[in-house]
């Protein structure tokens, strides 16, 4: 009996030890892809930015001094003509201010009434020898002084008429008002803004670009029909030019704002409008559903599938703009490779695949489409 005990116990250690075990891994799956056969084409990338129509010149009006306003004669909207008036302030402190003034001339003028007769006297005086030509002298330098009070008192009364002239808000030029800033009641320092004005003439389609496109777009500076301008709603555009690129970077956005003459075209201020700028065509290019690329390791890539192994692998490749939903890509693909077009975020390199049942023929896969159109990108 010790004997068979002796003889079982190593098999019953090694069916403990297979008990233990873990199972085998199960073989993954073969996934079904989409795929698209390569074929090159041309295209033409056309860069779209928002834009809205606005007055070439727009005047922000403001008071010339301070005061309290009294009245605003004009609402947002309203067209307006060339020395209308928009509003007032309260007048009393410059009428003040003007009789003060007129006061301080007709004292200068009564100073100067004296020193006129004193100087006659005193020169018929001096012409009988009674007074020495030094004392002459001094009061000749008196009615110099006067004159000059006089002048100072005249020229008081014009800067004060002005100011009262200055409580009255007119319009520099005819146009529509864009924008109130101040409401009556308000007490306002000199030169803070009342109204808006969009003057009436030019427009200019306006819009910003980001940094890597203001050297492109500032070479087009000047040249006519640059651009095209479509309105919001509408599918005919018009040419535009580009008059105008700034300096200098928003310090918030760090774009560049950028200005363009929309000509005789019927626009209204405010509308909202697309800018077109049309790129260089581009030869040689693989039109791609977006969903075929995915990044790695900062790059953009592709899977290409090995029809001899039915295994995918990573093709790193250069996208040169966009087509709504198809990607215009330049480099890393050469005709007749498939990519797949479906499912590229659950692939890894090596992987097993089939093709999808809509395409597990490869003489009926689908090839990429062979017509050109605008890429937009913003």
């Amino acid at each position: 009996m010790p004997y068979r005990l002796f003889r079982l116990g190593p098999l019953l250690a090694v069916a403990l030890l297979a008990g233990c075990s873990r199972p085998a891994p199960a073989p993954e799956p073969i996934r079904s892809v989409r795929t698209q056969t390569v074929g090159t084409d041309s295209a033409t990338a056309v860069h779209e930015y928002a834009a809205e129509i606005r007055a070439r010149t727009e005047t922000r009006l403001g008071f010339r001094v301070g005061g309290k306003l009294t009245r605003r004669l004009v609402d947002a909207g309203q067209t307006v003509r060339a020395g209308q008036l928009l509003a007032e302030l309260d007048p009393d402190d410059q009428k003040l201010g003007q009789e003060s003034a007129a006061a301080g001339l007709r004292g200068a003028q009564v100073q100067l009434d004296q020193a006129q007769s004193d100087w006659r006297r005193f020169k018929d005086l001096r012409d009988q020898g009674f007074i020495s030509g030094a004392e002459f002298e001094r009061r000749e330098t008196t009615l110099k002084a006067a004159q000059a009070q006089l002048d100072q008192a005249r020229a008081q009364v014009g800067v004060q008429g002005n100011q009262a002239a200055y409580t009255r808000l007119l319009a520099s030029a005819g146009g529509v008002v864009t924008g109130v800033d101040a409401e009556p009641g308000a007490v306002l320092s000199s030169g803070a803004t009342v109204l808006r004005l969009a003057h009436a003439g030019p427009r200019d389609a306006v819009f910003a670009v980001p940094e890597d496109a203001a050297a492109p777009i500032r070479a087009l500076l000047g040249r006519k029909g640059a651009l095209q301008v479509k309105l919001w709603g509408e599918s005919q555009g018009f040419p535009a030019t580009v008059r105008e690129v700034a300096a200098a970077a928003d310090p918030s956005t760090r774009t560049f704002l950028v200005k363009a003459d929309v000509g005789a075209a019927r626009v209204q201020l405010g509308q909202t409008a697309v800018v077109l700028i049309a790129q260089p065509t581009v030869a040689g290019v693989v039109r791609l559903p977006l969903a075929a690329l995915l990044e790695q390791q900062g790059r953009t890539s592709v899977w290409i599938v090995d029809p001899s192994s039915m295994t995918v692998r990573p093709q790193a490749v250069v996208v040169a703009g966009a087509d709504g939903n198809v990607a215009l890509v330049a480099q890393g693909l050469k005709a007749g490779e498939r990519v797949v077009t479906a499912g590229v975020h659950v692939l890894t390199p090596g992987q097993k695949v089939k093709y999808y049942a809509e395409t597990a023929a490869p003489g009926l896969a689908p090839s990429a489409a062979p017509v050109a159109a605008p890429a937009a990108s913003r």
